[in-house]
């Protein structure tokens, strides 16, 4: 490929902006554009190629990411001293762009070495999990966990650790409603996810997330695999901490019987996250995420599109892909629900992008939100789930979580997401035991800076070294060594033992 990198990228004929791609300076003359540079821009940011007048929508990616409030000139810098959001009517026209999706034959299927549970479910990871039914748990929890750690587990290899997930609610909030539903489902996700061999649940015993209410409401089975610790009954600290120790000790020589096999790419379930994003993220990281979901698909695989705050401005895309009427509506009632929520909270759905989103050269959710929704491809949108909810259906689809990460992949991983891939503009340290997160950067300065964090430089795209469909191919790639067991970044470091946060909703009482 042409490895010239020039000043600018358009990404749509369209469009009344570019996009730079280095830092420039007044007087830098965009060729391409026939624009010379009146202002200082960042790379990233913004540059008008025509003059626009006040009232005016901006247009990249052929959308509208927001309407000029004060006149602009070709060259000039475009960003929030005079861009403004607008509210616009969106034609949804549910389905239009569905089409059958070209899957790959049986005898060309891609494969991974998973771990296949006794109920024929596939894991990534091998770890004992400990989980608290409340925040008041969760000293007893780490005390247990901290029991393993160093050469403790040199004697079964085949574990990959036992790992503390301590969250901040499970008392002082409604007995029932969404709040209470949403902790019961993660809670419940967790404890029944094939990556965790075993699972010790440890509650307080007077809190309002009883532990026998949780296995009764989410339909659990107690037994070898799932064990119950009450601090109360076990005598406080010291006494729930040793029989926590004791019950670890029993569980580890059965979790440790485990071998990887040969499975087909079917049986994963990748979550899809963006966070610390900038402006390139739209034109690399999520465009090549999203061509390595449309080859996940066609492999049978499931990829999960999440925080609904962040497709916001972009969801009609995603509705004419629905698979049918019902996908596509269950979509828009997301997007209302959100308005009312927020509005019911004195704010708005749009109030994003944060400041180093603007920074990178983000100026609107309607910007942020088309970059975001690249990271789904173009394949059909088969199901639309609520936070958390168990996903059963093969191929892309959609569930309800807000925008902030550790919420967001807490609510995918509860679902059955056995890999993550997360995408950054910014730079990102996430982890979320015990699902690997492969962390995706999209511009090569990031991914040299933080190469201890960054699994895979997108940026390679920016500087014309490879196309889109070509990182597809190396993420898609790279989510089967992942899924065999290849370590990302995140767990080299021990990331991901704090990064469990169920989505709060409701009254702290």
């Amino acid at each position: 490929m042409n490895r010239s990198k020039p000043l600018t990228i358009r990404l749509n004929p369209k469009d009344n902006v570019v996009v730079a791609l280095v830092d420039l300076d007044p007087g830098n003359a965009i060729t391409d554009e026939g624009v010379v540079c009146r202002d200082h821009i960042s790379g990233g940011h913004k540059v008008a190629t025509e003059t626009i007048a006040p009232g005016t929508s901006i247009r990249k990616y052929d959308q509208i990411i927001g309407v000029v409030s004060q006149g602009i000139r070709p060259g000039e810098h475009v960003h929030t001293h005079n861009l403004e959001i607008l509210d616009f009517g969106r034609d949804y026209v549910i389905g239009m762009e569905a089409q059958e999706t070209d899957r790959v034959p049986e005898q060309d299927q891609a494969f991974f070495d998973g771990i296949v549970r006794a109920d024929g479910r596939v894991a990534t990871r091998n770890y004992i999990g400990l989980l608290p039914s409340v925040s008041c748990s969760a000293p007893v929890i780490r005390y247990i966990a901290d029991a393993f750690r160093g050469d403790s587990l040199k004697l079964f290899p085949n574990v990959d650790g036992v790992v503390a997930l301590p969250h901040s609610t499970g008392c002082a909030m409604a007995p029932s409603g969404d709040g209470f539903e949403n902790l019961q489902r993660c809670i419940s996700g967790f404890a029944q996810h094939p990556n965790f061999g075993a699972v010790l649940l440890v509650g307080l015993g007077c809190e309002v997330n009883q532990i026998d209410l949780l296995v009764e409401n989410m339909g659990l089975e107690t037994g070898p695999r799932l064990q119950i610790l009450n601090i109360q009954e076990a005598g406080g600290t010291q006494g729930a901490v040793d029989r926590g120790i004791g019950l670890i000790k029993e569980m580890l020589h059965e979790v440790n019987r485990v071998e990887r096999r040969s499975m087909p790419a079917s049986n994963l379930i990748v979550g899809l996250e963006c966070g610390g994003s900038d402006a390139y993220s739209g034109i690399a990281a999520n465009p090549a995420l999203g061509a390595a979901v449309d080859l996940l698909v066609r492999h049978g695989a499931t990829a999960v599109l999440s925080e609904t705050t962040e497709i916001y401005g972009a969801e009609h895309l995603l509705t004419r892909r629905a698979v049918n009427q019902e996908v596509g509506k269950k979509l828009v009632a997301l997007i209302r629900w959100w308005e009312d929520y927020t509005a019911r909270h004195g704010s708005t759905i749009d109030n994003n992008p944060t400041p180093g989103n603007k920074a990178g050269g983000l100026t609107t959710i309607l910007e942020k939100s088309l970059g975001a929704a690249a990271k789904g491809g173009t394949t059909n949108l088969m199901a639309v789930y609520r936070y958390a909810e168990p996903i059963t259906s093969k191929g892309l689809v959609f569930m309800d979580t807000p925008g902030y990460d550790p919420a967001s992949v807490t609510g995918m991983v509860a679902g059955g997401a056995n890999v993550i891939c997360f995408t950054t503009g910014r730079g990102t340290i996430f982890g979320c035991k015990p699902v690997p997160v492969i962390k995706v950067a999209s511009n090569t300065a990031l991914y040299q800076r933080m190469k201890d964090d960054m699994d895979i430089n997108c940026g390679v795209i920016l500087d014309r070294e490879v196309s889109v469909d070509e990182m597809g191919e190396r993420i898609f790639r790279f989510i089967l060594e992942t899924a065999s067991g290849r370590k990302t970044k995140s767990e080299r470091h021990g990331i991901g033992d704090s990064e469990f946060v169920p989505w709060q909703i409701g009254a702290v009482l």
